[in-house]
């Protein structure tokens, strides 16, 4: 058993975490006080290949493995958490289109998203349906020349005042999972309406609610068969979560090696105040569990890319790292004291921004439903 990244994965990490530090780090807080999306950290993240980790070369990406596409979440996260939002969002998006789009669809497409001229996002989540995904009203009804006409709203979406094109989940059959279908979309036609949250973290990735008032979809932005668009979806999930819980991670990390290093330089009562067990005792508790959290994500993705079963461990993934994430910033906030309260220290940011995910992509309470079924088995857990 090898728990160390090989030559190369190495090399990759420490690429991306200059890239991260000195590109993407300086606009972490300023992103956020604008509240804005910069299109140029699109384009500055594609030029670094991370807009197209797993769409194929001969579609201008990196064909990436799932455990590189972590590498590259966990070290953005580090620098700029809000970031990592595009590498976890186009993995997913290209996944899910490599896996289900045809040859012509893939080769139309996949360039954009690779080249960071296409912001994708994905739109599941309804006002009256988050969790019960497959209970979704948004329906896709026959339009002219064999397409469709898209109506209702899709909430909570990533990206969602940004996007260009997005992957939607719309009804085209009866009730139930069977009767949904996923089609590419085009965001910038007039019958698309967007409205802005105004939310306490994660405010640079612009959150939104998109109205589709009979926009249409041509017959070939259909990805997939009809009828098979929520579970072509749903199982690009299951590694995607384990990419964000090293991004959560790599937001933690940097807040606790910033804590570490506060406790060597403030001294009080004549001495650094990480001699006193109080102070040191914690950090270390955060250490501790980031690295076991850490090798859960990074299972899952081994799993991933060893095609083997792997849902369970993204499920540990999702819940358990941004919960983890979330205490271990608080504490590193805490160690840091007053100066870590200002909002001119990052630690403060990234505690707002990781609770989101605790919300997003998926809550604690599923991931521990898939969890305790695949531990009890079916028949005997919720």
């Amino acid at each position: 058993m090898d728990y160390s990244f090989d030559e190369d994965q190495e090399a990759y990490r420490t690429e991306v975490a200059r890239f991260a530090a000195k590109v993407l780090a300086p606009h972490y807080q300023s992103d956020d006080k604008k509240a804005e999306f910069r299109r140029q950290l699109a384009l500055d993240m594609a030029g670094m290949g991370l807009t197209g980790l797993r769409i194929p070369e001969q579609y201008g990406g990196q064909e990436a493995t799932a455990l590189i596409a972590g590498i590259a979440a966990e070290e953005v996260g580090r620098h700029d958490f809000n970031a990592t939002y595009l590498i976890i969002n186009t993995a997913l998006i290209s996944d899910v289109i490599v896996r289900n789009a045809t040859d012509e669809q893939q080769a139309s497409w996949l360039p954009g998203i690779a080249s960071g001229e296409t912001v994708p996002c994905i739109c599941i989540t309804e006002p009256g349906h988050g969790t019960d995904a497959a209970a979704m009203e948004v329906k896709a009804v026959p339009g002219e020349d064999g397409g469709w006409m898209l109506h209702g709203e899709k909430t909570s979406i990533t990206l969602g005042m940004t996007a260009d094109r997005a992957v939607v989940l719309a009804r085209t059959g009866g009730p139930g999972a069977r009767g949904i279908s996923a089609f590419w979309v085009d965001l910038s036609h007039e019958s698309v309406t967007r409205s802005a949250f105004d939310d306490l973290g994660g405010r640079s990735i612009g959150r939104a609610s998109l109205h589709f008032d009979g926009t249409p979809i041509a017959a070939d932005e259909l990805i997939g068969e009809e009828g098979g668009g929520f579970v072509s979806v749903m199982q690009g999930f299951d590694y995607s979560r384990a990419i964000i819980g090293l991004a959560c991670i790599g937001a933690a990390s940097e807040s606790l090696d910033e804590a570490v290093q506060w406790s060597r330089d403030r001294e009080a009562f004549g001495q650094p105040i990480g001699r006193f067990q109080g102070v040191s005792f914690p950090l270390a508790e955060c250490a501790t569990h980031l690295r076991g959290a850490r090798h859960v994500c990074l299972e899952a993705l081994w799993r991933k890319d060893n095609d083997l079963e792997h849902s369970e461990e993204a499920a540990m993934a999702k819940f358990w790292a941004p919960k983890l994430a979330a205490e271990v910033i608080h504490q590193c906030l805490l160690t840091i004291g007053h100066v870590g309260y200002s909002s001119e220290a990052k630690v403060g940011q990234r505690l707002r921004d990781v609770i989101g995910l605790e919300i997003g992509d998926g809550t604690a309470q599923v991931s521990k439903l898939v969890i305790s079924r695949h531990l009890l088995g079916r028949a005997y857990a919720p």
